[in-house]
C-alpha cells in the first residue's frame, strides 16, 4: 500500500508535457499549484466553466439592456408631447373630431403591444444564441439537435399554423391601427365596442352586452364606425300629397335649430343638409337629411334629431304614410 501511494505521489508531481508551452493555461496552472492532474485538466475544470459563466452573464445583461431600451422607447412613444407642427391637429381633435384621451389610450396600447412583441423576439434571439454557444462549449454535436428541431418546427408549423396566422394578423392590426379600444366596429358576423385588442384575439361587446371573441386571423374585413367622424343619415317617410319643398324646409329648420343649440356644440361638426327626396315607394315618399357628428356621439345625435323631426312634423301637420313604409323606410347609418 505504501508503495502504491509513493508511485501516485511521484506521478502527480511529475510535470505534464503541456508545460513546454509557457503561454498555455496548463503551464500557468502548473506553475501555481504544481499539480499535474489539475494542470492537465485545466481546460475542462477552469476554462470551459469560465467561458460558460461569461456567456450566461453576457446573455442576461444583453437581455436586460435590450428590454430596458425597448421599454424606454415604448414609454416615450406612448407619453411623448405633441410636436409643435401637430398642435393645430390636436386642437381640431379637442374640438370634436376625435377625443384626445382616446387617442392617447390607443397610442399607449399600441406601444405596449409592440413593445411586448419586441421584448419576446429579442429574448428568444439572445437566449437562443446563448444556448447554442453553451452547447458548443460543452462539446455537444449540434447537427442532430438542429435536425430534430427542424423536424419538430415543421410539425408545429403545420399544427399551429392558425395560431401563427392569428399572431401575424394581430401584429398587422396593431401596427396599422385598424381599430382600438373604444371603437365601434363591424366584423361581419358581429359588431360592437372593442374592449381588448390582443395579438391573438379581439374582444368586443355588442349592443346587448354579449362579449364576443374574434380570432385576428379570421377577420377578413373591418368596418370602423369610430374613426375621424360619423355621418348620421335620417330618412323620414311622408305621404304622397305632402308639399315636398315645404317638408324639406321644415326638416332643414329643425336640424338647424339643433345645430345652433349650445348643448350640441362639438358634437355636430358641420351644418345639417336636407337633401330632399331620396326614394319614392308604393306607399309614399322618403325624405333624407344628413349631418356630420363625432364618432362617439353619432347614435345619441341621431336619436335626438329623429325625435325633433317627428315632433316638428306633428306640429306642422305633415302626414306620414301607412305603417308598412314607416316600419321599413326610416333608418340611421
Amino acid at each position: 500500500m505504501t508503495g502504491s501511494l509513493s508511485v501516485f505521489a511521484a506521478g502527480s508531481s511529475s510535470a505534464p508535457s503541456c508545460v513546454t508551452d509557457s503561454t498555455s493555461l496548463c503551464a500557468k496552472v502548473y506553475s501555481i499549484v504544481h499539480s499535474s492532474w489539475l494542470a492537465t485538466n485545466a481546460e475542462a475544470l477552469i476554462a470551459t466553466p469560465a467561458r460558460l459563466v461569461v456567456i450566461v452573464v453576457i446573455a442576461v445583461v444583453a437581455r436586460l439592456l435590450v428590454n430596458r431600451a425597448i421599454r424606454r422607447l415604448t414609454h416615450s412613444t406612448a407619453s411623448r408631447a405633441v410636436p409643435t407642427v401637430l398642435r393645430p391637429l390636436r386642437a381640431r381633435v379637442a374640438s370634436g373630431q376625435r377625443d384626445g384621451e382616446q387617442l392617447t389610450a390607443r397610442r399607449t396600447q399600441r406601444a405596449e403591444a409592440i413593445g411586448s412583441v419586441l421584448r419576446s423576439f429579442s429574448s428568444f434571439v439572445i437566449l437562443g444564441i446563448a444556448v447554442v454557444l453553451v452547447l458548443g462549449e460543452l462539446g455537444i454535436n449540434l447537427a442532430p439537435i438542429v435536425a430534430s428541431a427542424g423536424v419538430v418546427g415543421v410539425a408545429l408549423g403545420f399544427g399551429a399554423q392558425n395560431l401563427v396566422k392569428d399572431f401575424v394578423a394581430g401584429i398587422g392590426i396593431i401596427l396599422e391601427d385598424q381599430y382600438g379600444v373604444g371603437d365601434v366596429v363591424d366584423l361581419g358576423e358581429v359588431s360592437g365596442t372593442v374592449e381588448t385588442v390582443g395579438l391573438r384575439i379581439t374582444r368586443l361587446r355588442d349592443a346587448h352586452g354579449v362579449v364576443w371573441y374574434a380570432r385576428n386571423g379570421e377577420i377578413l374585413r373591418v368596418g370602423n364606425k369610430s374613426q375621424g367622424f360619423a355621418q348620421v343619415v335620417i330618412d323620414m317617410p311622408v305621404a304622397y300629397d305632402t308639399d315636398l319643398e315645404r317638408c324639406r324646409t321644415v326638416m332643414q329648420q329643425a336640424a338647424d335649430a339643433m345645430y345652433a343649440d349650445g348643448e350640441w356644440d362639438g358634437v355636430l361638426l358641420a351644418p345639417p343638409e336636407s337633401l330632399g327626396v331620396e326614394e319614392v315607394t308604393a306607399q309614399g315618399v322618403v325624405m333624407r337629411l344628413q349631418v356630420r357628428t363625432t364618432s362617439a356621439e353619432q347614435w345619441r345625435a341621431g336619436r335626438e334629431l329623429r325625435m325633433r323631426l317627428t315632433e316638428r312634423f306633428v306640429a306642422e301637420g305633415i302626414r306620414t304614410p301607412p305603417p308598412a313604409l314607416a316600419a321599413t323606410g326610416a333608418g340611421t347609418r
